[in-house]
């Protein structure tokens, strides 16, 4: 039995923590708030949706409390707009097995007291550097899964990794309640994207709120400046949520009579902010020379649009535990630390890094192919380009599958020929075909026709 300490009751901190308690640790969980303030005094700290790797951990562990109840997402609907007023395209895919999103703040509150139910020890406290250094000293391993800027800061950016050195996008989420859970012309209940060439991307995320249960997360990812860019000084959740509404109004027309209801879940159910995508090196360098590891955000912290961030937590934290199981009664050392994050990295790690900065970026043309090659998918085919569309979708679970398609022009046109089982030309012959009367639809004043959208779904741009 080793003794380890984790600083910080989030998902990531609180997984690993019941992780090596079942495994046997002696574990003593640090958290800058007690479960009841997570529960009732906090903001969420994302959309925290989880795909089924990640909810299976849950379910190992004896965490699943939720799923009889929450929403359980099917799928992803996507509809891209190079800019507004013109729908070029939709994606509608499935997935396998449903994600869940569960308040974090309900669940972290559950998680805390379930663990020292379990046997693990609780301490309420804001830890700083020195503090850290002292507890370092009392455990023979500490993990730091906080993310308070003192303590992040002990663990170096990799630049080479890090890619951005600033904020993408300007980020606002908003819990609401009241919504319909579903969207006409969709068969099954999906994350719904928009993406804007020009503005930058919305997306409605179904959700369990710690209260009204069933409820839907609305996260605008903003480029600076653009139209969507209207949040910054927002000073309470009703204020962001009244935005919202003219902005899905102006830029998302199709969207307006689904979310025009809406109220605020709670008083505390809103963010506004920005994120600098980062990869840090995983030892930090306490003033005494201990040494300490990180999980999570403090490790790999990700801008929410591509939904990797919570994944990538709970998938880290299970190669996090394996690896203590693995490495015996040796010391915790630099080495070990090093060698645990570099395997983690290589695998999915660094696929759901990259696949989530792609989404940050103007799209490949091996990703356009993509989305021509599946045009028609609306959610219930049985053909070729749902086939494709199916894959895009599994992509945000296991981005090892396709990421590595989107800068590679010839792999995912063989990818196209080979899932489809027609020449990439033809697929993208028919695709191209049917957003081409899409567009003329458009043009005449008509709504776009688009697969699995509403009859009426006529997109316009109401600015003002």
């Amino acid at each position: 039995m080793r003794t380890i300490a984790i600083i910080g009751s989030g998902i990531a901190g609180l997984l690993t923590a019941h992780g090596l308690v079942r495994a046997g640790h002696k574990v003593t969980l640090f958290s800058d708030r007690t479960a009841d303030q997570w529960r009732y005094a906090c903001r969420p700290t994302g959309t925290a949706a989880r795909f089924d790797p990640a909810l299976a951990y849950e379910r190992e562990l004896g965490l699943d409390h939720w799923s009889a109840e929450a929403p359980r997402v099917q799928g992803v609907h996507l509809t891209f707009c190079p800019e507004p007023g013109n729908q070029l395209l939709t994606l509608t895919g499935r997935v396998a097995a449903p994600a869940m999103a569960i308040d974090v703040r309900l669940q972290s509150h559950r998680w805390m007291n379930d663990l020292v139910a379990r046997g693990g020890e609780l301490v309420i406290e804001a830890v700083n550097v020195a503090r850290l250094d002292a507890i370092a000293a009392e455990h023979d391993l500490t993990v730091v899964a906080a993310g308070k800027a003192e303590l992040s800061a002990l663990f170096e950016r990799d630049a080479a990794r890090s890619v951005y050195d600033k904020p993408q996008r300007n980020l606002t989420l908003v819990v609401t309640k009241g919504g319909r859970q579903g969207f006409d012309g969709v068969p099954f209940l999906p994350v719904k994207f928009n993406l804007f060439g020009s503005e930058g991307e919305a997306f409605w995320v179904p959700s369990h709120h710690r209260e009204v249960g069933p409820s839907f997360n609305l996260l605008f990812e903003a480029k600076p400046g653009s139209r969507m860019d209207v949040f910054e000084k927002a000073k309470s959740g009703h204020e962001v949520l009244d935005l919202a509404k003219k902005v899905i109004r102006d830029l998302m027309p199709w969207d307006h009579d689904w979310a025009k209801d809406m109220e605020l879940a709670d008083e505390n159910g809103w963010l506004v902010g920005k994120v600098t995508p980062t990869v840090r090196r995983p030892v930090g360098r306490l003033p005494s020379g201990r040494v300490v590891t990180c999980v999570g955000d403090t490790a790999m912290l990700f801008d929410p649009i591509g939904g990797q961030g919570a994944n990538n937590g709970t998938r880290m934290a299970k190669h996090l535990v394996a690896s203590v199981a693995e490495h015996g009664d040796r010391p915790f050392d630099a080495a070990w630390m090093t060698d645990t994050f570099e395997r983690f990295h290589a695998g999915h790690g660094g696929a759901a890094y990259t696949f989530n900065n792609i989404l940050l970026e103007p799209i490949t043309d091996a990703g356009k192919e993509l989305l021509i090659a599946q045009y028609g998918s609306d959610g219930t085919r049985d053909d070729g380009r749902q086939a494709v569309a199916d894959a895009f979708s599994r992509n945000f679970i296991e981005p090892m599958s396709l990421t590595p398609l989107f800068n590679d022009l010839p792999a995912a046109r063989a990818f196209i020929a080979r899932t489809t089982g027609k020449t990439w030309v033809r697929s993208a012959l028919a695709g191209r075909l049917g957003i081409a009367r899409a567009q003329l639809r458009q043009k005449l004043g008509m709504s776009a026709g688009h697969p699995a959208t509403a009859p009426d779904a006529t997109p316009r741009v109401v600015l003002g």
